[in-house]
């Protein structure tokens, strides 16, 4: 029997979610959630979508659960209650999301003692992320020590971006030093959704010039030229770039200065203001696209003026990366609010004619799981809906790494 399953894991600072896929097929066996993570309130969802597991459907567990550890023996114990758990001749490797990889990491990467501890060395780079993914990738290697455990990067897609476009022009050796330079994230979306594109177009992904548009609670954007990225809207974290739900996107670094000497604000509070209480939220109090749109629709100023502001910096992106492509064929949106959101995609597309991207206000109102094309007849750039599929990239990818 061919070991064919990859389990992905992505752990955050105090959840786990968790998908089972068979690459021999690429379909899901099983997908779940552990969440509140060291509260006396935690709960894991577990939902098998094959075999007799799935007969009864999800299955739900309250209560405290300490720790990451406790809770991929939890997730265990489920698979195995399945007939999928981690001791099945079935799995091939475990692949965990990994944020940031800086310089050193630009491929999916088997982990050893030597490249957990580099990873580890990253985290003043990504201190919100890495330590949990860390710790989850601690946690499945104790529990199955001779399984290979594959690390796929957020940042290894764009590390195809010119010398030129990844810098910030600052003092080179402060740069040098301190590893300040454009990083990008999103990658295995933006690969995922980049190829996905020119399959919908019929066409071979090295023919394809495509602006991906990842627009979710974090949101960001990427040329890709040919399959490979050439620029991309987040920098050395995840707050550069297109307005979030909570991160303000682009800003005037003196912003930062003259909060901290008019404002009198610290470090850790521009931080926080910066990266959770600003974007969507920031301007009318409100992260959720839904309810932005909601309250704009019934005239809410505020709301109004956070969806126009949104979908402003959208449009300069857009018009900057036609001019980075030179030649665009597709301009695509994906994640929860660029797939959902008609409303979003007409505004990012109104007025933009003259760059080849005209829409069709019928498909584009449709609601689809499927990738599709919402663009007029005769657009000379095409617009697409591409649902996002991150965790079968990562199978994918860890997979290739594994079997190859």
């Amino acid at each position: 029997m061919t070991a064919s399953r990859i389990l992905v894991l992505n752990s955050g600072s105090s959840s786990l979610k968790y998908q089972l896929l068979d690459m021999a097929d690429s379909s899901r066996l099983a997908v779940g959630l552990v969440e509140r993570i060291g509260e006396r309130t935690s709960r894991l969802v577990h939902e098998p979508l094959t075999g007799p597991g799935a007969e009864g459907g999800k299955r739900e567990r309250t209560g405290a659960i300490a720790d990451h550890q406790a809770a991929l023996k939890l997730v265990a114990a489920e698979l195995a209650a399945d007939g999928t758990g981690l001791d099945s001749p079935e799995l091939a490797a475990v692949g965990h999301r990994v944020v940031h990889g800086g310089t050193r990491f630009t491929r999916p990467t088997l982990i050893d003692d030597e490249v957990l501890a580099e990873i580890r060395s990253l985290i003043p780079l990504a201190p919100l992320h890495n330590p949990a993914n860390v710790s989850g990738i601690e946690v499945a290697r104790s529990l199955r020590a001779d399984l290979p455990q594959v690390a796929v990067f957020d940042t290894a897609f764009h590390s195809t971006m010119p010398e030129y476009a990844a810098r910030y022009a600052i003092d080179a050796e402060t740069a040098r030093k301190y590893a300040v330079r454009r990083y990008g994230f999103h990658g295995t979306s933006h690969a995922y959704v980049s190829r996905a594109t020119a399959a919908l177009l019929g066409r071979p992904v090295e023919d394809v010039n495509v602006i991906v548009l990842h627009l979710g609670n974090g949101a960001s954007a990427s040329a890709v030229r040919g399959g490979v990225c050439v620029e991309t809207s987040m920098g050395m974290t995840p707050l550069e770039g297109l307005v979030m739900g909570t991160r303000s996107g682009d800003l005037d670094p003196a912003v930062i200065f003259h909060l901290a000497r008019v404002g009198g604000l610290s470090v850790d509070e521009i931080d926080s203001l910066l990266n959770k209480k600003s974007g969507l939220l920031g301007m009318c109090g409100d992260n959720d696209m839904r309810e932005v749109l909601r309250r704009a629709g019934e005239g809410d100023e505020a709301a109004s003026m956070a969806f126009a502001t949104y979908v402003h910096r959208l449009k300069k992106y857009i018009g900057a990366y036609s001019a980075v492509l030179g030649r665009v064929d597709a301009v695509t949106f994906t994640a929860g609010v660029g797939e959902n959101a008609h409303q979003v995609r007409e505004a990012a597309v109104d007025g933009l004619a003259e760059l080849g991207l005209v829409l069709d206000p019928e498909a584009n109102a449709v609601r689809s799981a499927r990738p599709r094309l919402v663009s007029a007849e005769g657009s000379r750039v095409a617009v697409a809906v591409v649902p996002t599929d991150e965790e079968l990239e990562i199978a994918a990818q860890a997979y290739a790494l594994v079997t190859r």
